[in-house]
């Protein structure tokens, strides 16, 4: 296996790991979420960019790269629905967007094609980890100021603006680009 497929799995195994953090209450688990965040995504940067520059590019690596973008992008919104930060609505147009893409790929992929991610997927895929990454520094915030008696009712309201804000955007994005892949890939769908 090559290294930009070694970093695919790593973020797998990261995400896990990641999640585990999340259960935990308390600054340093937040932090540590935050940080191995952080270390996922950007294996999810480097991959793709030691693939091209290595010439190491693989159906492989087409296919298992969005998904292990999925197993960590809905590992975490699954875990922030269950802590009660973002909507079940989002979460179920997000999944099922990720969903119905993934088994468009899975059924390409039988037919012989890969589809590899489009401009309006890698932007989806940015602001699903941008949100992500806001609300974990929100997370961590929020752990701070409790810790010094500063957490008030009104930097909750805000936190949550904010949070619902930043999915929304996100939602609409995914959303673009769920569409997006089912119009370009059309003819395979007459197939099916």
């Amino acid at each position: 296996m090559n290294l930009p497929n070694r970093l695919t799995i790593s973020r797998i195994v990261l995400t896990f790991v990641f999640i585990v953090f999340l259960l935990y209450e308390g600054i340093l688990p937040k932090l540590f979420a935050l940080l191995t965040f952080i270390i996922a995504s950007l294996t999810d940067y480097y991959d793709g960019k030691l693939a091209k520059k290595l010439n190491l590019v693989s159906d492989f690596g087409k296919l298992i790269d969005p998904v292990a973008d999925k197993i960590l992008v809905l590992g975490a919104f699954l875990r922030f629905l269950q802590m009660q930060l973002i909507p079940l609505w989002m979460v179920i147009v997000i999944v099922s967007r990720e969903f119905l893409i993934t088994g468009l790929r899975l059924f390409a992929f039988e037919k012989g094609k890969v589809i590899s991610a489009s401009r309006q997927a890698k932007h989806k895929t940015v602001s699903q980890m941008v949100a992500i990454l806001s609300i974990l520094v929100f997370l961590v915030l929020r752990e701070i100021l409790m810790k010094f008696s500063l957490w008030s009712q009104n930097l909750k309201v805000l936190f949550n603006l904010l949070i619902y804000v930043l999915m929304f955007i996100t939602v609409i994005l995914t959303t673009i680009s769920g569409i997006s892949y089912l119009w370009q890939n059309r003819r395979i769908i007459v197939r099916i």
